[in-house]
């Protein structure tokens, strides 16, 4: 499936309504910075651009939980900043969106988070707060 299919395809799994689809489809893909790769089979985009349609397909239809598994793990300096610049308007969006994010960068979770947990052992947090 191309990249415009794949945002189709989460569209209708979300419910969303045939009349709105069109329209959340392009803005995300506008978004996203995903224009030149519409068109494109996903499997063959790049680990950012991968990731970039990933996180595309879990903001569609402004869901009010968005939970993010290192969005930006892997990406050069200047792809990582503006993954997180979209992190940040989806939860400065109206307000209604909250987003999840785990991540192992210090550096990011400072950048994008208002609250922090730190895990250990994968289940325990030892602590959680401001940084």
């Amino acid at each position: 499936m191309t990249v415009e299919e794949h945002l189709w395809f989460y569209a209708n799994i979300k419910g969303i309504p045939q009349n709105r689809r069109e329209e959340l489809v392009e803005n995300a893909i506008k978004e996203l910075n995903l224009a030149d790769h519409r068109d494109k089979p996903a499997g063959t985009l790049s680990g950012g651009n991968k990731r970039k349609l990933s996180v595309g397909m879990a903001i569609i239809g402004n869901p009010p939980i968005v939970l993010l598994d290192e969005p930006s793990a892997g990406m050069d300096p200047e792809a990582r900043r503006f993954m997180w610049s979209v992190v940040e308007k989806i939860s400065q969006r109206d307000k209604k969106s909250a987003v999840i994010l785990t991540t192992h960068s210090m550096e990011e979770a400072e950048a994008l988070s208002t609250k922090m947990g730190i895990m250990v052992r994968g289940g325990i947090f030892r602590c959680f707060g401001s940084s």
